[in-house]
């Protein structure tokens, strides 16, 4: 049996939680972050932040399911942020002018570092108190 691809973390706080992704968001992993951010909102929780420091590759299909997760969460009347997207999500955010949906930053206000791949930042996500502990890994069918 192959190793997930992608490992989801959650901590709840209230109506706040912190989503951290581990590992890569592809056309197979997609649908664990669409599972992952739904359930988000099927427990009552209304502001997530999701945490992409650990991932190391995010493709269209995983920023379809932000998307995605980022309309639902609004007309739950929350909000969706990404936070420390890698560097292949940050050049699919600057393509597609969709960085100031996921972001919280104003739209053509994404600071760019030095080098060919913008790396879009977002304010620091709540601080972790606990050790992370996956919830979900592999595939949703």
């Amino acid at each position: 049996m192959p190793l997930p691809q992608l490992t989801v973390y959650r901590q709840d706080r209230r109506h706040r939680a912190l989503i951290t992704l581990a590992g890569e968001i592809d056309l197979e992993s997609a649908p664990l972050v669409r599972a992952s951010l739904k359930r988000c909102l099927h427990d009552g929780i209304r502001t997530i932040d999701v945490d992409l420091t650990p991932v190391t590759f995010c493709d269209c299909s995983g920023l379809n399911a932000f998307l995605h997760a980022a309309q639902q969460t609004t007309e739950a009347g929350g909000t969706l942020r990404l936070h420390y997207p890698p560097p292949a999500l940050g050049l699919l955010l600057d393509l597609t002018g969709s960085g100031f949906l996921l972001l919280g930053v104003p739209f053509g206000h994404l600071p760019s570092p030095p080098g060919d791949v913008p790396a879009p930042t977002a304010p620091d996500p709540p601080h972790r108190t606990v050790p992370l502990v996956p919830v979900l890994s592999g595939d949703v069918r």
